[in-house]
């Protein structure tokens, strides 16, 4: 992993873009607004143990308005604007992390009629996590709900088991059956996170989400961190399975996968990925063509990305990418020919 990433503006093309598909849409409170609390307490887990994150407050004279602005920022995201429910909103709890690149804002809303809760994120505004974000609802079984505005990023809470706590609690209570079937899933995931150049999934930004089904339960894997979206250059990065996080994870894939499942789960998600990019095409392409025209990565950065999928694909028109949105489109070109020519042998 390279050292901190910056984050990179949103340019008017994908300004254009977040418009069209009604990503872009006025909002009363801006990041910068949220960083004028007084003070802060760390919050603790379940255990006692510092979660990285601290519970912040504001003046009086402040809370009174910012809680106002985050009530009708929970409206847009989930309700279209409609303020009839303010009434019944509590903004519990404002949470600040320092931890990682997007230093982000968690807002804890309340209904108070039913004392419901759910939370959404105010991070600021970086390409790289637009373009992960908007590929992410596209390409992945998830659709994913969030906003821009000018400077400032809102995303929805996507709930599930933070992955380094299943793996630590969780993984060992789990029966036979259940071990295959997360071992089959982390190999979908890892190679949907290596198809759209998604990187970092280290065991703490994906989530597992246990589902009841008849008589068992289903393991489903999501990412919650966007924020290296095709920004790295070491090829590596893009799989989940080289972090050492996720040792246990690749384990327990060689202890219940034989050779011929893992190829044949990394063969169904590669025509799962590319059902969906030819499904989308339109807004992939539209996607695309704002990410070539963009800068998200740096050029030496670039150049190894290339050389490396090169190498891993022998594909000669990875060598022809000048930029990171080309890499991903030519990416996707290789997913797609390879399924369509499956398809009609």
């Amino acid at each position: 992993m390279s050292q901190k990433k910056p984050a990179y503006p949103v340019s008017d093309l994908l300004k254009d873009y977040l418009v069209e598909y009604s990503r872009n849409i006025k909002i009363p409170v801006f990041y910068e607004d949220l960083l004028r609390f007084q003070g802060s307490i760390v919050v603790y887990d379940k255990n006692d143990e510092d979660t990285l994150w601290v519970r912040v407050y504001y003046s009086d004279y402040e809370r009174e308005d910012i809680d106002l602005s985050l009530k009708k920022v929970y409206t847009i995201l989930h309700s279209n604007g409609n303020e009839d429910i303010i009434q019944y909103l509590s903004i519990d709890a404002i949470d600040y992390c320092t931890f990682g690149n997007s230093k982000p804002f968690r807002v804890k809303v309340r209904n108070i009629l039913n004392d419901n809760y759910t939370h959404f994120y105010v991070k600021k505004a970086d390409a790289s996590r637009i373009y992960g974000l908007e590929l992410e609802h596209v390409l992945s079984p998830y659709n994913l709900n969030f906003l821009v505005y000018k400077d400032t990023l809102i995303e929805e809470h996507i709930a599930g088991i933070p992955g380094d706590e299943f793996i630590k609690e969780m993984l060992p209570e789990c029966n036979e059956s259940e071990k295959s079937q997360i071992a089959k899933e982390f190999v979908k995931f890892n190679e949907r996170c290596m198809i759209r150049l998604l990187g970092d999934m280290r065991s703490y930004n994906y989530v597992i989400v246990p589902v009841h089904d008849f008589d068992q339960v289903v393991y489903r894997i999501r990412a919650i961190d966007f924020d290296q979206q095709s920004f790295e250059g070491k090829f590596r990065v893009y799989s989940p399975q080289y972090f050492k996080e996720n040792f246990k994870m690749v384990t327990l894939v060689s202890e219940k996968l034989q050779g011929s499942s893992i190829a044949q789960y990394k063969l169904e998600e590669r025509s799962i990925v590319a059902k969906r990019i030819l499904s989308s095409e339109t807004r992939i392409n539209h996607l695309l063509d704002c990410m070539k025209k963009d800068s998200i990565s740096t050029e030496a950065n670039i150049d190894l990305l290339r050389q490396q999928v090169f190498r891993f694909t022998s594909d000669i028109a990875f060598k022809k990418s000048n930029n990171m949105g080309e890499i991903l489109e030519t990416a996707m070109d290789f997913v797609t020919r390879n399924y369509e020519s499956l398809r009609t042998y």
